[in-house]
């Protein structure tokens, strides 16, 4: 039987190299991956894939030219208004991950929406990490762990995990990344604890249904032992 990871997290990577290499500003780039999403929505859905995290802008990103992080923001928010209600008639769950309530107002209430429209939903389940950080969750999780009545002494991997931005994303699987890099860059570090790793040089916006589904082949060739024999 062919081996379908559960959950595929996915760090975008490429979009401002896209633009520039076609004399094109960066936001460009950024609106051309959101193609990219639908297409890798599509294949997800179609092989049973359960779970797509993205890693959308992350606590780094902060550190971009002003200008391109509030492109980014209205681009989330332009995409997501138009096209919640289809991802909600595919039944698709959508849900987001980091400190959400950092992010410009207009943008979380249309991050609630899309959440509440879509929370009974029962089909893939996508995730978005905004304003995200692996590093970030785990102290979120810990000041609201000790803010909690839970004893903090009987604290362990398990218990802890409870206080996560979303404590039933389930580990990932499989980590894909695109553009050449071959780095976690503070994605998911602890669900990724025993993930396979794809590196791919091509480029997020021309990261085709084909290159998902070579990523999902490659996966099924792997023998995962999770430290055992």
């Amino acid at each position: 039987m062919r081996q379908i990871p559960v959950h595929v997290a996915i760090i975008m990577d490429g979009n401002g190299r896209w633009a520039q290499a076609k004399g094109l500003p960066r936001i460009a780039g950024h609106k051309e991956g959101v193609s990219t999403v639908r297409r890798v929505v599509k294949v997800a859905t179609d092989t049973g894939v359960k779970y797509i995290t993205l890693f959308s802008f992350s606590t780094e990103n902060w550190k971009r030219p002003p200008g391109e992080v509030e492109f980014l923001f209205s681009l989330m928010e332009s995409t997501l208004t138009q096209e919640m209600k289809e991802l909600h008639d595919k039944n698709i769950r959508v849900r987001f991950i980091g400190r959400i309530w950092m992010l410009p107002e207009r943008l979380q209430k249309i991050i609630r929406d899309t959440e509440n429209l879509t929370t009974n939903n029962t089909g893939l389940n996508l995730t978005f990490a905004v304003n995200y950080g692996g590093r970030q969750e785990i102290i979120d999780a810990f000041k609201k762990a000790v803010n909690s009545s839970y004893s903090v002494d009987k604290l362990d991997e398990i218990s802890l995990q409870e206080f996560f931005y979303c404590p039933e994303l389930p580990d990932v699987d499989l980590v894909i990344r695109t553009a050449g890099e071959q780095r976690l860059s503070n994605f998911l570090i602890w669900q990724a604890i025993y993930a396979e790793f794809y590196f791919t040089e091509i480029l997020w916006p021309d990261f085709s249904e084909e290159d998902f589904r070579k990523a999902l082949d490659e996966f099924a060739k792997r023998k995962r032992k999770f430290g055992g024999l």
